[in-house]
This record gives C-alpha cells, sequence and structure tokens, in this order.
C-alpha cells in the first residue's frame, strides 16, 4: 500500500518505549459526500474506522470498526487498499514515550441503509453519529474549530486525507464508491 504522508512531532524520546497502534479507516464516497463519523461533544469529523486487534487483519477491523462506529456495513468484495499514513509523536499513554500509528485507508462501498452502532463508552460520550458530509466542510471544521481536548493531529490527518481524495479525483460522479 502506497504511503500518502508522514506525520512527526518529533516531541518524543526516540529510544523511549513505543506504543504502535495501527489502525483501518473506511472510505465511503455517495453523491459528492463522504461516510464520516461527526463528534457532537467535540465538533469534528473522523472517518470510520480504529485500532486493529491482535490477531485480525486488516480488512477484518475496517469491516468491524466501521460497523461498530458508523453502522455502515461494508461489501466486502469492493475493498481496494487507497494508502497509509505514518504518525508518530509522544504518547500520552503511561509508561510510554511515543506512539507510532499507521493508518490504513481503504476505499469502500457499503450497504445503502446503516445498522445500529456499537459504540464504546467514549465514543457514545462523544455523541458519534454517521454524517455524509462535503469535504470542504470536514476539511474547514477540523482546521478552524475549537475541539477542546481532541488531538489536532489527528484530524489535521483526516483533513489532508480529505485534500488528496479530492485533488485526485474521488469526488467525481465516475470515482465513487
Amino acid at each position: 500500500m502506497r504511503l500518502l504522508f508522514s506525520m512527526d512531532a518529533k516531541d518524543y524520546d526516540p529510544k523511549g518505549n513505543a506504543l504502535v497502534r495501527p489502525s483501518a479507516r473506511c472510505i465511503t464516497i455517495r453523491e459528492g459526500r463522504v461516510a464520516m463519523v461527526y463528534s457532537r461533544k467535540y465538533d469534528y469529523y473522523k472517518f470510520p474506522g480504529g485500532g486493529i486487534e491482535r490477531g485480525e487483519t486488516r480488512e477484518q477491523a475496517l469491516i468491524r470498526e466501521t460497523a461498530e462506529e458508523a453502522g455502515l456495513r461494508i461489501l466486502p468484495d469492493s475493498i481496494v487498499p487507497y494508502g497509509y499514513v505514518h504518525r508518530v509523536q509522544k504518547s500520552d499513554c503511561p509508561g510510554m514515550d511515543l506512539f507510532v500509528q499507521d493508518n490504513f485507508y481503504y476505499l469502500c462501498s457499503t450497504e445503502s441503509q446503516p445498522g445500529k452502532q456499537k459504540l464504546d463508552d467514549y465514543e457514545a460520550e462523544e455523541g458519534f453519529m454517521l454524517t455524509w458530509v462535503e469535504p470542504e466542510t470536514a476539511i474547514q471544521v477540523n482546521r478552524e474549530r475549537d475541539h477542546g481536548p481532541k488531538d489536532q493531529k489527528m484530524l489535521e490527518r483526516e483533513a489532508r486525507v480529505l485534500e488528496l481524495l479530492k485533488a485526485e479525483g474521488f469526488f467525481s460522479r465516475s470515482n465513487e464508491t
């Protein structure tokens, strides 16, 4: 899978203990809008998806996490790798000095009607909801609004992926997933 870009905060001890947490993220586009999870509490957008559990493939994590966070059921035969973002920064986890995450993005088609979300406690507390949003809106919200304690680096990652998708023509009707 191609490297889309790297984000290295250089704010950590490179010789320290590393928390490595890869993730898989869903890109689904319909009628010029992209499926994203919106946090009502902190006012930001993110691609559906999340951490890859031990023993799980990227695709299995993609399907599970997208269903849990957004209620979207991915059509497995539609999954196409898009690229990944490599991110390294200081960890906020006790006993860990740095956080390393490869975020693997996949273009996917989903069933037309979403199912019920199965949110973790923090996701429910943030008020996660599936939203079909124009990319420009998500980019602007993620970059220009106050998101409280949320990690701005994560929000910038999502904005940059949206910009790449736009630049590569994925929001034209012929390229929708």
